[in-house]
């Protein structure tokens, strides 16, 4: 991953690649790499995120869709 400083602007740079970092998903896979994970707890975690994006996907398509 790349950042580029221009006008030795770091702050806006760091600005920039901590936002690049949060879409990537890095600060939420080092939070749930800091202690180990039960096998079903993983699943039952992943199963909710699956279920809580379908319902988000559904609501936009709902809202766009104008019912």
């Amino acid at each position: 991953m790349q950042v580029h400083v221009r006008d030795n602007n770091v702050d806006q740079a760091l600005r920039a690649l901590k936002k690049k970092l949060q879409r990537e998903g890095v600060f939420r896979e080092m939070k749930l790499k800091q202690h180990f994970e039960k096998p079903s707890v993983k699943r039952a975690r992943e199963k909710a995120e699956a279920i809580r994006r379908a319902r988000k996907l559904a609501r936009k398509k709902l809202q766009r869709d104008g019912f």
